[in-house]
């Protein structure tokens, strides 16, 4: 990637809801590979998770700008504009849509031991670097899938990464922090009515400027 393009971490996911981890993560992402900010990318549906507990997507937005106030984290849900069902397709659509951005792809290693499950895994490994987060219980199974196979030749420290006077992909930042185990799972088991919480309000997305309201019933 051309030198003087702002650096940008992307972490995409349900955010059922949006919580502290999610924060802290983002954060401590942003610090360790030089990022200006991280967007998180909300999607319309997962193709890997099911449709039954998912909260609609006006209410997880709203959790997770709440999470993300005042912080150098913008929250959109793009890909409803986009039309976009994979997260192959989404990269490449930013990639256009932002030229003057260079995209960094976070996830946590639970992603990564299924990540070669994901549709065109090795293109999104081609198009864009990822730097994976240590997760409690996950990182073994992440260390021996076969999309760490593939991709641990272009294994570098963030320090390289960094530094790097140009990014190019593949490349991959494996990055450990303090484990976090909060997830969005235990808080949905301790607290199922959440998402009412965030209904009922008007939110403009901070990447498309639009307005993303409840569906009408």
């Amino acid at each position: 990637m051309r030198r003087g393009r702002t650096p940008t971490g992307l972490l995409g996911g349900s955010f059922n809801p949006a919580h502290g981890a999610h924060r802290r993560i983002s954060l401590l992402a942003r610090a360790a590979l030089g990022l200006d900010q991280v967007w998180w990318l909300v999607s319309p549906g997962n193709p890997l998770k099911p449709v039954v507990g998912m909260a609609p997507l006006a209410a997880r937005l709203a959790s997770a700008r709440a999470l993300a106030r005042r912080a150098p984290i913008r929250v959109s849900a793009i890909e409803r504009e986009l039309g976009t069902r994979y997260t192959v397709d989404t990269l490449r659509a930013l990639v256009r849509r932002f030229p003057r951005r260079r995209f960094v792809w976070l996830m946590g290693s639970d992603n990564l031991a299924q990540f070669h499950r994901w549709h065109d895994w090795r293109g999104i490994a081609r198009l864009v670097p990822i730097a994976v987060i240590g997760r409690p219980g996950y990182d073994g199974a992440a260390l021996a899938s076969p999309a760490m196979a593939w991709l641990r030749r272009y294994r570098i420290s963030a320090t390289r990464f960094r530094n790097r006077a140009e990014w190019s992909a593949p490349a991959l930042v494996i990055l450990r922090f303090d484990p976090d185990p909060r997830s969005a799972t235990v808080i949905r088991r301790a607290d199922p009515d959440w998402a009412e919480r965030h209904t009922g309000r008007t939110l403009r997305d901070q990447l498309t400027h639009r307005i993303v309201a409840e569906p009408v019933a």
